[in-house]
């Protein structure tokens, strides 16, 4: 009995993902983008590799995606995204333009609000960025090919570039330079 109520489920959210497919991902290259990126970062191998099947896999064995894509479609509120994706409390600004390509990783009390995000963004749980002083115009630009560690912190006016590491457990205050790896309180680059 178990096993004919798995079955079914899995067919329901088959029928739901073509839907959800057509709907939202066919004409939207940033969640294109988040697609192929996570696939790859991932390693995750899809037979027959198409753009449908990967979708697909990410929606059912990754349900950090899933939060990714509901928000970026805007229907936090789905009727079925329960079974796609657990209730995460993580607060993504929809005043926050993020590019395609963003892959997170157990994004659990995480709040995002900052003025714009490059290309493949990448992050933990436990990120804070973040205006200064409760004033929304001094929120920060982050660039493209960003990877952020576990509990980093990242406030006010300042400008992350592109091709940068953060390390866990990071304050960062200041800007930071393109193609560097920063870490420590108050972060410093290191290489």
């Amino acid at each position: 009995m178990k096993r004919l109520l798995f079955l079914i489920q899995h067919a329901f959210k088959k029928l739901l993902l073509k839907k959800l497919f057509r709907r939202y991902v066919a004409t939207n290259t940033s969640i294109q983008e988040d697609i192929n990126q996570t696939i790859k970062v991932r390693g995750c191998t899809v037979k027959p590799d198409t753009l449908m099947k990967r979708f697909e896999h990410l929606m059912i064995y990754y349900p950090d995606f899933a939060f990714i894509f509901f928000w970026r479609i805007k229907r936090n509120t789905y009727r079925w995204k329960k079974g796609f994706t657990p209730e995460v409390p993580c607060k993504i600004f929809r005043s926050t333009k993020i590019a395609g390509g963003m892959l997170c990783y157990h994004p659990f009390a995480t709040v995002i609000n900052a003025k714009s995000i490059g290309a493949n963004f990448q992050f933990r749980n436990g990120l804070t960025i973040g205006n200064k002083g409760n004033d929304n115009t001094l929120i920060p630009t982050i660039g493209n090919n960003v990877t952020v560690g576990a509990n980093v912190v990242i406030i006010g006016d300042i400008t992350i570039g592109n091709d940068v590491v953060i390390g866990a457990g990071s304050v960062v205050v200041k800007d930071v330079p393109s193609n560097c790896v920063i870490a420590g309180n108050p972060a410093k680059i290191l290489k």
